[in-house]
Order: C-alpha cells, then structure tokens, then sequence
C-alpha cells in the first residue's frame, strides 16, 4: 500500500449547483526550502448515484462520511499536472477509475484507466474538454453544459480574491507579493512554467459558460464570463 498525504483541514461539503459540490482544503508542500501552505479545492460532480472528484483532495474522517452520503465514489480526474497527491488514496480505498491527460504523470506511479481527449468517453454526462496541447505540463478545463455552462479548471485560471483560513501567514504574503490574488486570474508564473500558447487561452471567448469552479479560490458563480474575458483581455 503506498504511503499517502495525511488529511489536513477542510471545509464541510457544499452543493453549489445542482449535483454540484465544493469543498475547500489545506494544501502543504516545499519549495525551493520553504513550506507553503495555502488552501486548494475538491470539486464533486455527482451523475446519478455515482461522484467524480475532480483535483481530489484528501478528507477527514467525516468528511469521508459526509462525502460518502452523496454516493458512490466511481472516478477521479486529473486535469492539471501539478495536483495529484491524494488521487491514489481514492483510487485505492474506493477502487475508483482514474481519467487523465496524455502524457500526465502521477502520484505513486500510478496507470490512467481512461485518457481524456476532446474525442474521448467522457466520466459523465454533458462533460466536455478543453486540452492545451502547447502546455509543457499537461493542463485542460473540464466544461459542462448545465446551469448555463460551467468551467472546472485546475492551476489555469484561479479565483483567489484573497487569503483565506488554510493559508499560513507566510504563504499569503508571499503570494501577495507575487500577484497570485485576483477574480479569475491567470497567474504569469503559471504561464512561464507550462509556456503555454496565449492563444490558446484567448480561444476560451467562444465557449458558453457563467460559472467557473477553480482548484484554487472561491466559486465565481453567475458572471464567470464576464471575468474570465477581462482576464483574457490582459494578456
């Protein structure tokens, strides 16, 4: 059995949309000798009795039990190359199928069950993706097309308005000072660490879409558009 991330901090699970879920936890990792502690997001889309996690993130005890109540954990998807570490602790305690990129490594030499293409099987209904072939570290957004359309994103673009409770005091000022806070944000260190085509990116203007759920901040519900197209109008 291979070794996984303890259970940090979370928030309770909350439905935010129709047989859509969001719960907000600690992420802790080093870098470069310095322990960062900031929070991330677990998305849960639920298709009948069945729950795909998206950028997973370990839960307490209860909260395994609180996500258990809303069905049967069935798939876990990976779109960002950067997140991952509690993918396995899923897979292997709930014999869940895990859905990834081409290419994507993962956490505990883990084997992708299905590969995620625009032209592939998708875990569940009305669920499409966007690829960003340019990125050197694969990256995509999930869009379904329910509620007038909703984005699930990874690393790509965050909605961190600014620090919450998961933040450690240091992290929050470092991240402050490196411009990571903002409303549908792409942040530039991102960009220079993937080199991603821009216009890729700019190519996002001709989907349809009003919520955008992110790995990374608050849920900007209602007028994601409108944000994300300021965003983009910036690079």
């Amino acid at each position: 059995m291979a070794q996984h991330s303890p259970a940090w901090p979370h928030s309770e699970i909350k439905e935010i949309l129709p047989n859509i879920f969001f719960v907000m936890g600690t992420n802790i990792t080093q870098h470069e000798g310095i322990t960062l502690q900031h929070s991330r997001n677990m998305i849960i889309v639920r298709n009948l009795d069945k729950l795909s996690l998206i950028n997973a993130v370990r839960l307490t005890e209860n909260g395994l039990k609180e996500l258990t109540s809303l069905g049967k954990i069935e798939n876990v998807i990976k779109i960002g190359s950067f997140h991952g570490r509690d993918d396995a602790f899923y897979l292997e305690n709930y014999h869940a199928k895990l859905w990834s990129l081409p290419n994507m490594e993962h956490e505990n030499n883990r084997n992708t069950d299905y590969t995620l293409t625009p032209d592939s099987l998708m875990p569940f209904d009305n669920c499409g993706i966007i690829t960003f072939r340019s990125s050197k570290f694969p990256e995509a957004i999930l869009h379904i097309q329910q509620n007038d359309g909703i984005l699930i994103t990874c690393d790509s673009i965050k909605n961190w308005l600014t620090t919450d409770k998961f933040f450690s005091d240091s992290t929050a000022k470092i991240y402050e000072q490196q411009g990571f806070f903002g409303c549908a944000s792409i942040n530039e260190i991102w960009l220079q660490a993937t080199q991603i085509d821009k216009s890729e990116l700019l190519a996002l203007k001709k989907l349809h879409f009003c919520h955008l759920l992110s790995a990374h901040g608050q849920p900007l519900l209602n007028n994601a558009y409108d944000h994300v197209i300021k965003t983009l109008a910036r690079l």
